[in-house]
């Protein structure tokens, strides 16, 4: 396996990645919140890629996996500024982006930012707006107070430790909200979802679907398929998507 670089961003964070070159669109992954570029989906893409000839971009953003910094203390923007920092210095020419849980809300504003680069997109348990719609909604009044006295909550997770939701983080997801003003996708868009997801709601992929203004887009819904989205069935659903909008 290729050893693990770094990219120093122009707000001085320490991006790690891995790129490989290939001939067509650069496939680019954005994993999910707290996830890291070494996850199942990640790796699997990576070689597929490597497989079909095409150019593969995976990375953690800042405060995740081994890129610098405390997850912590970050936020959706710091997030976005640094998956611009990674496509705009390690790829160029067209791009194909498979966005994952907030990865997809990350696709999503990387869309917005340089739609002109970008061939296709897939989406996998997309969780746009969640900061707001999502945690801030449901917080209870007790929560709410505990986000002002201490600056952060603890949420449980299905599938690591408690997730620190900071203030910031909630503040700053304000400003990054795709899902409240026209949201233009003007190139084909794959949106997939399970139905057995616990941590985003197939209500989310359906409004996702219904908001975006975009010529060719479809939801595929997989019963009994989770968060994760990662059998042998679900990464060749992707493979697939993937390959249509080549």
């Amino acid at each position: 396996m290729a050893e693990t670089r770094f990219l120093k961003t122009e707000q001085g964070r320490s991006i790690a990645y891995h790129c490989q070159s290939g001939t067509g669109p650069t496939l680019v992954f954005l994993g999910g919140l707290k996830s890291d570029m070494e996850g199942t989906k990640a790796i699997h893409l990576e070689a597929w890629a490597k497989a079909t000839g095409l150019g593969f971009l995976r990375f953690d953003y800042s405060g995740h996996g081994v890129s610098a910094g405390l997850f912590e203390e970050g936020c959706i923007g710091d997030w976005h500024e640094d998956t611009l920092a990674a496509v705009s210095s390690l790829t160029t020419g067209p791009l194909l982006v498979v966005g994952s849980s907030m990865g997809g809300w990350q696709a999503l504003l990387l869309a917005k930012a340089m739609p002109a680069r970008i061939q296709g997109l897939v989406t996998i348990a997309a969780a746009p707006d969640f900061t707001e719609d999502g945690y801030w909604a449901s917080f209870s009044a007790a929560q709410k107070a505990e986000l002002e006295t201490q600056g952060y909550v603890e949420l449980p997770s299905d599938y690591m430790e408690p997730y620190r939701i900071s203030k910031r983080m909630i503040e700053d997801g304000r400003d990054h909200l795709v899902l409240r003003e026209p949201l233009d996708l003007p190139f084909p868009v794959r949106c997939l979802q399970g139905t057995a997801d616990t941590a985003v709601t197939t209500e989310t992929a359906l409004r996702l679907l219904h908001h975006a203004i975009c010529p060719d887009m479809r939801l595929n819904l997989v019963k009994d398929a989770d968060h994760r989205f990662s059998d042998v069935a679900c990464l060749r659903l992707i493979e697939n998507s993937i390959s249509e909008l080549l």
